[in-house]
């Protein structure tokens, strides 16, 4: 494979990858927007996003604790 082929698929795996955790985090109470910022934050835990939640947190003040 050339490499702009092998860039290509890595470029559809990372985004397949924030779609789904964008989707989790919308599941999980995030507004979609939020949902989006957080998906894309790769040093941001997804466990430790939607924990926050599952808590008590507020979306509004768990997004402000993770960015």
């Amino acid at each position: 494979m050339a490499a702009t082929e092998l860039q290509l698929i890595e470029q559809t795996e990372i985004e397949r990858i924030e779609r789904w955790r964008a989707e989790e985090l919308e599941r999980a109470g995030y507004q979609p927007r939020a949902a989006g910022r957080l998906a894309v934050r790769h040093d941001v835990d997804l466990h430790a996003a939607t924990d926050l939640l599952r808590r008590g947190c507020a979306p509004e003040l768990a997004l402000k604790i993770l960015l």
